[in-house]
């Protein structure tokens, strides 16, 4: 890592950087925007500028259009942090082109300031107006075809499968006390509530939890010494009150993990060719979820989304909150570009390939279908060929 490199930071968590390997960068810490102008205007060498999003009386995109609107300081990287994901926040500073975008919870400081390393050898300053203009053209719009086409079907499968959705809803609600409708946070093009059915019983959560209490003691003592990577806490439910997760809670014999934890895990063992666990069966799944599930009968409440317009039958899947929040780079979160959907292009490849696709490909696979949003790309026969080979892709086995 360089050396004796000049940050401007402007914000309230100047701490975050205070740590050993980066003593030898020179970092300058305001409180807020006014005297950040104040110290750029006394002609002071900066390399780069770290500022939070929220800051008195304005927020970091205030001061990142003056700063821009500055020649002298065109050339300087701009570093915009979040504490929490916000998509709006994150779109918004997409389309002014902000150098980087990093939520803190998420990010070691590491990673920032190897990030700015890399943008003083290679940025060079742009004209901000020719690029604001080739991002509009490709701002995402509804085809009204595919919007007339999703609520017909939407409404018409609904329609059709209703006395048998009702007997479902009865079973589930027979089997297990507790709502028949299962609602989570997902991330589209906005932030959304969506809709499946419960699959899994209410109460068996508590007597996991109360289990996993007993065993927490020993757990701590094991993350220790072991080389499981499910002894090693979540970090970022760590920062959380006791009885709180970051995600919902997975269960692996004896262990429980959150969703966001299992996925880091998972990636890192797939980057060093390392085995990792496999999910057992869930106690708390119930018969009749098992049947809806592998039947993806517990996805049609999604139809419901669909009529509101939070998604589509065809597009990218939406995510999680905590995955989106990782899709930082124009390349990664150019998939946000295209709907949210029920079924899509990766869903349907990945049927063909027997299961398997590394998250690169997917991806691309996301980018490729987002590509049919850009000026007049979109294809209407190109959804309907994605319908019709999902139909067989749903008469295998396996789970996308």
């Amino acid at each position: 890592m360089s050396s004796n490199l000049t940050i401007l930071y402007i914000g309230s968590t100047a701490d975050y950087f205070n740590q050993k390997e980066f003593e030898n960068w020179s970092i300058t810490v305001l409180e807020n925007s006014v005297k950040a102008t104040k110290y750029l205007q006394s002609s002071k060498k900066i390399d780069a500028i770290i500022c939070n999003y929220n800051l008195p009386g304005n927020n970091g995109f205030f001061l990142y259009d003056w700063i821009r609107a500055q020649n002298e300081y065109d050339a300087i990287p701009f570093i915009l942090l979040v504490k929490d994901f916000n998509p709006e926040i994150y779109k918004t500073a997409f389309r002014k082109q902000i150098d980087d975008f990093y939520v803190i919870s998420s990010t070691a400081a590491s990673a920032i300031l190897n990030r700015i390393e890399f943008l003083l050898q290679y940025r060079k300053p742009k004209h901000k107006k020719e690029i604001l203009q080739d991002f509009r053209e490709e701002v995402y719009k509804m085809p009204l075809s595919k919007r007339i086409f999703d609520i017909f079907v939407a409404s018409s499968v609904l329609i059709v499968a209703s006395p048998f959705l009702l007997l479902v809803i009865a079973a589930i609600r027979l089997e297990s006390k507790g709502k028949v409708y299962y609602i989570s946070k997902r991330v589209g093009r906005k932030t959304f509530d969506f809709y499946k059915l419960r699959s899994m019983r209410t109460g068996a959560d508590e007597l996991l939890k109360k289990l996993a209490a007993e065993k927490n003691q020993y757990k701590k003592e094991a993350a220790k010494t072991s080389d499981n990577p499910l002894d090693i806490p979540c970090p970022k439910c760590s920062e959380l009150p006791e009885g709180q997760t970051c995600s919902p809670m997975m269960y692996l014999d004896s262990y429980e993990i959150c969703d966001y934890w299992f996925t880091v895990q998972k990636k890192e063992a797939a980057k060093n060719n390392s085995t990792f666990v496999k999910i057992v069966d869930d106690p708390r799944v119930t018969k009749v979820g098992k049947f809806i599930r592998n039947t993806s009968i517990d996805e049609l409440p999604q139809l419901i989304n669909v009529l509101k317009g939070d998604m589509s039958i065809v597009g990218n899947r939406p995510l999680p909150v905590y995955e989106a929040e990782m899709l930082t780079g124009d390349e990664l979160s150019k998939r946000f570009l295209a709907p949210p959907g029920i079924t899509g292009l990766w869903q349907v490849e990945l049927r063909g390939k027997g299961g398997k696709m590394s998250e690169e490909e997917r991806m691309r696979l996301d980018n490729e279908y987002a590509d049919q949003f850009k000026g007049d790309n979109y294809s209407f026969w190109y959804d309907m060929k994605l319908i019709l080979r999902t139909i067989p892709a749903l008469l295998q086995k396996g789970s996308v």
